[in-house]
């Protein structure tokens, strides 16, 4: 049985989940209908449910194909789902991205296209530039992945790698209308990085690659580096006559999720207090930070005072030097018990909106006080599985995951921080662990 707080806490991250449903946000967004024919794309976690919301709301022909990973597909009745691959491409990505070309080729300028694109799109379709072959690309994700890339330096290198990011499916569309409808997992909101941007124009170029990719020291076939060096990789850039008819609108995003569980904790009679809607860096060096915002908020009333809760989303990173099972959420729940070091009156909830974090399978997972008390005999400590990436094993025996399933959105990672009152000004530290080199 959970305990009263963590159920509260998962109350809000429901809420946040609730301002980013398809079916409320993206219908007032759609489109007139055009005098020729249309199409429906999408890719993404959300493509699914996004698609279902067009279907349910409009009258005239429709038709086109959605890509989403396995286990996040929904009955639609005009609009063709298809699976591909997450975190990585694989066959069935490339498939998928076929399937996208296909979908919007020989149109014309009476067409329309409507384009439903969320996070996760970037690994579910996958067309290799010319040259590249579809194991160096999948060598190359596995190493940023690994790495610790952020989303961006990973997005600004998928769409010079490929034939249809970076705007090159609207290139395709051409000349025909494409609106593009868009929830966002990107810290900032910029649009031309969600799931590495299909059908918008890329500002970011084939030498911003290369750099992420040397920063990153990424194993590269001598063809892939020379074509990105000699920009023959490049993709279309704002201006580009072929991407004039396109426009784009951002329908969700993760401060709308952040100031709808705000507002839930706020009716409850609780404060409530959003941090950043855009943080980014290593979950473990995250989640000192909220620690010691936490403590500093129960000692001092300092900068808030307690009750509250502390709200942040945005995407943490791995830096994966471990052989266990996590993910950036488990992570950082792990690491920010640690930090806390059962410090009383300090609850916390962190999970990823889409309902995976990692190679787990939970969306994330909570703690309480006694987090650090709870592991069985024999099992391995939390700063051992913190050292060995293993943070969803440790959770998963002290039954301290949040389990949801597809979520059929995706707004990036939602954290949430309950502070109490201390019942002595004194902190109090039953357990002080060193943090792995």
């Amino acid at each position: 049985m959970l305990p009263n707080q963590i159920e509260f806490l998962i109350g809000l991250y429901r809420a946040a989940l609730a301002a980013a449903n398809p079916m409320k946000v993206l219908p007032p967004h759609l489109p007139a209908a055009p005098r020729g024919r249309t199409v429906v794309v999408g890719v993404g976690k959300a493509a699914a449910a996004m698609a279902r919301a067009v279907e349910h709301h409009w009258r005239g022909p429709l038709a086109g194909v959605v890509v989403v990973p396995h286990g996040a597909s929904l009955p639609l009745e005009r609009i063709e789902v298809v699976e591909g691959s997450h975190p990585v491409p694989d066959e069935r990505s490339v498939q998928a991205g076929q399937r996208l070309m296909e979908a919007v080729t020989g149109l014309g300028p009476d067409d329309l296209v409507i384009a439903l694109i969320s996070g996760g799109g970037s690994a579910l379709c996958a067309m290799p530039a010319v040259g590249v072959s579809l194991e160096e690309k999948q060598a190359i994700t596995k190493a940023l992945l690994l790495g610790g890339a952020t989303i961006a330096e990973m997005n600004t290198v998928r769409k010079h790698l490929s034939s249809i990011k970076g705007g090159r499916l609207a290139v395709q569309a051409f000349p025909a209308r494409v609106v593009s409808l868009l929830i966002s997992d990107i810290p900032g909101d910029d649009p031309s990085l969600i799931a590495s941007a299909p059908t918008l124009a890329d500002p970011t170029t084939c030498a911003d690659a290369l750099r992420v990719l040397d920063r990153y020291a990424v194993k590269l076939s001598a063809s892939t580096r020379s074509a990105l060096g000699s920009a023959r990789f490049e993709s279309p850039k704002p201006g580009d006559p072929q991407l004039a008819r396109h426009s784009h609108v951002v329908l969700a995003c993760a401060q709308d999720g952040l100031e709808a569980a705000a507002e839930a904790a706020r009716r409850r009679g609780w404060q409530a207090h959003v941090l950043s809607d855009s943080m980014e860096g290593e979950a473990r060096e995250l989640a000192k930070a909220h620690a010691a915002i936490a403590i500093q908020v129960q000692g001092r009333d300092q900068p808030f005072t307690s009750p509250c809760v502390l709200l942040s989303g945005g995407e943490a990173t791995v830096t994966v030097k471990g052989r266990g099972r996590g993910g950036r959420n488990t992570e950082f729940a792990l690491a920010l018990a640690i930090a806390l070091g059962g410090r009383g009156g300090i609850h916390a909830v962190s999970a990823g909106t889409d309902g995976l974090d990692g190679n787990g399978g939970a969306a994330g997972s909570w703690i309480a006080p006694d987090t650090l008390l709870r592991t069985e005999n024999g099992s391995r400590t939390a700063l051992e599985a913190l050292h060995d990436n293993d943070s969803f094993t440790f959770f998963e025996a002290i039954d301290g995951l949040v389990i949801t399933g597809p979520t059929f959105t995706n707004i990036n990672d939602f954290r949430a921080v309950m502070v109490e009152p201390a019942w002595s000004r004194a902190a109090q530290y039953p357990i002080r662990p060193r943090w792995p080199e």
